[in-house]
C-alpha cells in the first residue's frame, strides 16, 4: 500500500476544519481533485475515513486512526527536512523536547548542558508545557521527548523513570503555618499567594485544583522563579506552591519553611516520555539515554 504525502496533508486539512471544501483550500487544490484523492485514499484502504453531511464532515473510527498517523508521518517529514537543511548549511541536528516547570527549572539546565558538551552537533529546542499538553503532543508527534508528571501520560506513551516531583507550601517562618508539617490544601487556598506568571505551566496546574475546591486563588504577586517567590515569601506577602526540591534548595538561604500538601495530585513522578523510544531519530536517542543516567538518585 503506497500512500501520496499530498494525500496525507490534505486529509489533515479536511479533518481540522470539517470541509474537504476548506481542506482543499488550505492545501491550494481544486475541490474536484480533492475529492477524488479522498476517494482514492478510501478506495485504498477500503474503508470509509468521512461520514459527509450538509454541514460538513466528520471523521468515522478509521479516520480518525489515520489522523493520528497522518499527523505522525508529516511531522517526521518535516522533521526530516529540517535535520537535512541543516546538515547542507553545516548546521545540527535538532530534538523537540517539552518539559513541565519543575523540570525545566530545576533539572534539566545543567543535564542539558553537559549533553550540549558532549553531543555538538545536536541542538535542542526546549518548550515548557504543562504535562497534560506534552502528552498530547508526544501521542501526535508534535515532540520527540517529554519529561512530565506520569499521571499524565496515556497507556501507549512509553515513559522511563526520572525522579521525584512533590509539589510543597513554602510560608515564612513567622506565619501560623512554619510548624505545620502538612496541611490539605483546602485548608489553605482562601490565602494570599505568591506564584508564578499565568504563561508558567505550574501556574495552570495548581490554579485548576483551586478551582476543583471552588475556589480562585488570590495572587500578590507573580514572579517568574521559584528563587524570587521564595524571597517574596520570606518577607511575609504570601504562601507559595513550588516543587520540594525548589523548596529546600531555597529554604537554605532564605527564612520560609517547607510544608507538604496532602492532596494526591500534589505527590507526582517526573517521568522521560517518547511515543516509542525505539522509533526515534538517534539524537533524540542518545537524549533520552543520557536523561536517564543523569536521573536524581
Amino acid at each position: 500500500m503506497r500512500f501520496d504525502l499530498v494525500d496525507l496533508q490534505l486529509f489533515v486539512a479536511v479533518a481540522e476544519t470539517r470541509s474537504i471544501t476548506n481542506g482543499a483550500q488550505r492545501v491550494h487544490l481544486a475541490l474536484a481533485s480533492a475529492s477524488e484523492r479522498i476517494k482514492g485514499l478510501e478506495d485504498a484502504l477500503g474503508v470509509s475515513l468521512l461520514n459527509r453531511g450538509r454541514r460538513g464532515v466528520e471523521l468515522t473510527p478509521a479516520g480518525e486512526s489515520l489522523l493520528d498517523h497522518a499527523r505522525v508521518v508529516l511531522h517526521n517529514v518535516e522533521a526530516m527536512r529540517g535535520d537535512l537543511a541543516d546538515f547542507a548549511r553545516g548546521m545540527k541536528a535538532t530534538v523537540r523536547f517539552l518539559a513541565n516547570t519543575s523540570g525545566l527549572s530545576e533539572y534539566l539546565p545543567k543535564t542539558l548542558a553537559a549533553f550540549l558538551a558532549a553531543h555538538p552537533h545536536i541542538s535542542i529546542d526546549v518548550e515548557e508545557r504543562e504535562s497534560s499538553d506534552i502528552a498530547r503532543a508526544i501521542v501526535i508527534g508534535a515532540a520527540d521527548l517529554g519529561l512530565a508528571a506520569e499521571h499524565a501520560l496515556a497507556d501507549n506513551i512509553e515513559r522511563m523513570p526520572f525522579s521525584e516531583d512533590r509539589l510543597v507550601l513554602v510560608a515564612a517562618r513567622d506565619d501560623e503555618l512554619a510548624n505545620r508539617r502538612q496541611v490539605d490544601f483546602s485548608e489553605v487556598v482562601e490565602r494570599d499567594f505568591v506564584g508564578l506568571i499565568s504563561s508558567i505551566a505550574l501556574h495552570a496546574h495548581v490554579s485548576g485544583h483551586a478551582a476543583r475546591l471552588g475556589a480562585r486563588m488570590r495572587f500578590r504577586a507573580r514572579l517568574n522563579s521559584f528563587d524570587a517567590i521564595g524571597q517574596m515569601v520570606a518577607a511575609g506577602i504570601g504562601i507559595g506552591v513550588m516543587p520540594e526540591v525548589a523548596a529546600k534548595r531555597c529554604a537554605r538561604s532564605m527564612k520560609i519553611n517547607v510544608i507538604r500538601i496532602r492532596d494526591s495530585w500534589a505527590n507526582r513522578r517526573l517521568v522521560i516520555c517518547a511515543r516509542s523510544f525505539r522509533a526515534l531519530p538517534k539524537p533524540a536517542q542518545q537524549l533520552a539515554e543520557h536523561l536517564r543516567k543523569s536521573a536524581p538518585r
